[in-house]
């Protein structure tokens, strides 16, 4: 009987693990920069993603602990014009 072998796990040489927050902390500083880039106030992105000024301000306030889902990133993205992967970019 031949014995198998089990697979071997494959370990990266550098991992980078950050947690939840880490990442609401880059969208947040990312969503603010380009809404600005872009001449809009929170009112103006707030009427084009149809959410209100009060969330938007959420979103972007590092104090408030306001999550957000992928779908309003997405939303979020479609009114800046741009991919939503440069939401996760750290700058």
């Amino acid at each position: 009987m031949i014995k198998k072998e089990k697979p071997k796990r494959l370990m990266l040489e550098k991992a980078y693990i950050h947690d939840d927050e880490y990442y609401y902390s880059v969208i947040r500083k990312n969503v603010k920069k380009y809404r600005i880039d872009r001449g809009y106030t929170q009112q103006d992105l707030a009427d084009m993603t149809e959410m209100s000024r009060e969330y938007i301000c959420d979103i972007e306030n590092e104090k408030r602990n306001k999550h957000l889902t992928i779908s309003v990133l997405g939303r979020i993205a479609e009114a800046l014009n741009i991919e939503i992967g440069q939401f996760f970019k750290e700058k």
